[in-house]
């Protein structure tokens, strides 16, 4: 079904079908209303990825390389994934929660009997605004981040903002940035398809609402390591060659 739906949801992004009219609601629901969860968990993430690598690196006598070593693996991976995790808790469960209680009321049987195609008006304004706000949300994500490691950085281990900062810049090109934005919009899609997918095939009964709000969350954490796996692997697996921009 996912597939299928997956298959669906191109086939319109083609053709241009889409409900407009309902895409300014899911635009804030995937966006200003995950805005805070995102920061949090980017701040608390960066400060801590901060202090677990300059605590190695002054081992060696490296921890002026902070900045860098945080930009390549925290900018690149972290940011993206931690954002998807959050906007999949937060957004994918009520999603999928919101179309399978219309599943189990015949709502969507209604929208059949007047001819409206349930693909055009409830899974594709949730793509299209999950895959447009998840790369906005991630960049902030990234910032922050970089802000809270940055002060971690300065605080406890002497390493000063400019420090940080130029390696930051040096570690991170161009490329890097353009993929983590293609990536935070093909997760954002993939939030939103594996959540529809979901409350679209709920069972018809009470405890079915539950059940596919619980497993869309499940099955889009798994859709999003494997995704990110196989882009790092295209983008990232063959040198610096593949991101030379």
């Amino acid at each position: 079904m996912m597939l299928l739906l997956a298959g669906q949801v191109v086939m319109r992004l083609v053709t241009g079908r889409c409900e407009r009219r309902r895409l300014m609601d899911y635009l804030i629901c995937a966006g200003p209303c995950s805005f805070f969860p995102v920061l949090l968990t980017n701040l608390f993430a960066g400060m801590i990825f901060t202090i677990q690598t300059a605590r190695e690196m002054m081992h060696y006598g490296i921890v002026g390389a902070v900045g860098s070593t945080f930009a390549v693996a925290y900018c690149r991976e972290l940011a993206p994934i931690l954002t998807a995790a959050v906007l999949a808790c937060q957004v994918g469960s009520a999603f999928a929660a919101e179309i399978a209680c219309m599943k189990l009321t015949e709502q969507i049987d209604a929208l059949k009997v007047l001819r409206t195609d349930p693909i055009d008006y409830l899974v594709m304004p949730r793509v299209l605004a999950c895959s447009v706000m998840l790369p906005i949300l991630t960049i902030v994500g990234m910032f922050v981040g970089i802000g809270g490691g940055m002060m971690i950085a300065s605080g406890f281990f002497h390493v000063t903002s400019v420090t940080f900062l130029d390696g930051v810049q040096s570690a991170l090109s161009v490329g890097d940035v353009l993929t983590v934005f293609g990536k935070a919009s093909l997760f954002g899609a993939a939030i939103a398809i594996a959540s529809c997918s979901r409350g679209l095939t709920a069972t018809c009964h009470g405890k079915g609402v539950g059940q596919s709000a619980t497993s869309a969350v499940v099955i889009t954490w798994v859709m999003l390591f494997v995704l990110d796996f196989l882009i790092t692997v295209v983008f990232f697996a063959q040198g610096d060659s593949t991101v030379a921009w």
